[in-house]
């Protein structure tokens, strides 16, 4: 089958035109299963996609692109917390918006974040204060070698900054199916971030903060559906004390969040920005004139193009602050995943 066969356009954010020798569109873990089966049997390369807001693909694909769409949305309710079974293939935001519609509080910092349901485990997705671990009751990961579903409480899932088990044990031949989130009734405002900071603790509700977060992302991130992009193109730097002390002396505006472990996570983003690279460009690829953590697809870019705007933001990051910037992009290659900080550095 010639590998122009099924465009990729439509399943990467990127919006960049590759191509799958196959493509797949699997509504059951039993569909997912025997696709992933028959690329095994054919010795054949699968790629699990969900809405590809977190991929780059680098080039064509040459084996099966098979697409989750597991979908289906159950609300259970518990003496003090609401229990939600959610298929992997949902939209994450559409979630989001669902559950405020129901009077479920809980998700609505996490408004706006590109991708499926499925996807929020792997990257453990959070924004302005609030991760997915804090509301995962736990996932239903599916073996494609056997059909048999296992359900891991959260504590399994290995939640990092960004990280999960999925990145690493459950990565290949396995596939989420669903996810399980409670929400507590005794709904606390998260509001330490941004904005969300001029509301009131006491009168803030959940529609407000909703608001207030899809206003802050509109303002700052560009449109998938209009300018090509994959949201956060790199992860905030988590460094030693002694090296976010040193930037601190040189930049007393740095921000910074200390971590639990003593670490410091600085924001990615402000680093990019003070090497002046906002609306920086090469070829069809540029960094976002109002958020620089954000690399788009200004003008029909290629994928080598966002590589070679990734390497000098990461370059530039580091030779001015000794900071080495790692993608939150997953970078696809020919056969499967690469790695993306050496396909960068």
């Amino acid at each position: 089958m010639s590998s122009q066969q099924h465009s990729l356009k439509p399943f990467n954010t990127f919006n960049l035109d590759r191509f799958a020798q196959e493509l797949i569109i699997a509504t059951t873990p039993e569909a997912l299963s025997a696709a992933w089966q028959e690329s095994q049997l054919r010795q054949q390369p699968v790629l699990l996609i969900g809405e590809g807001s977190n991929i780059l693909f680098l080039d064509d694909f040459q084996g099966k692109a098979i697409i989750n769409r597991i979908k289906g949305i159950a609300v259970k309710e518990g003496a003090e917390a609401w229990h939600l079974h959610v298929g992997a293939g949902e939209n994450w935001h559409q979630l989001v918006k669902y559950t405020l519609e129901k009077g479920l509080p809980g998700l609505e910092n996490m408004a706006m974040i590109p991708g499926c349901t499925g996807s929020a485990p792997i990257q453990n997705i959070g924004a302005y204060g609030v991760e997915l671990k804090s509301i995962c009751e736990y996932v239903d990961v599916l073996h494609l070698a056997t059909g048999e579903i296992e359900r891991l409480p959260t504590e399994a899932c290995q939640f990092g900054y960004r990280d999960s088990i999925f990145k690493h044990k459950y990565q290949y031949g396995y596939a989420i199916v669903a996810v399980g989130l409670i929400l507590n009734k005794k709904w606390q405002p998260v509001l330490s971030y941004g904005d969300l900071g001029k509301l009131s603790p006491q009168t803030a509700t959940p529609q407000q903060i909703f608001d207030t977060v899809c206003q802050m992302r509109s303002s700052k991130l560009p449109d998938p559906a209009k300018t090509g992009n994959a949201g956060s193109f790199f992860k905030n730097p988590v460094v030693s004390v002694e090296q976010a002390n040193a930037i601190m002396a040189a930049w007393p505006d740095a921000p910074r969040y200390p971590q639990a472990d003593g670490s410091v996570k600085l924001a990615a983003g402000w680093l990019i920005d003070r090497c002046d690279l906002k609306g920086f460009a090469i070829g069809g690829a540029a960094v976002h004139q109002q958020q620089a953590l954000v690399l788009i697809n200004q003008h029909q870019a290629t994928s080598g193009d966002i590589v070679a705007l990734a390497h000098e933001v990461r370059q530039r990051v580091g030779q001015k602050f000794n900071v080495w910037l790692e993608p939150e992009v997953r970078f696809i290659g020919a056969q499967g995943e690469q790695d993306a900080v050496g396909v960068i550095a």
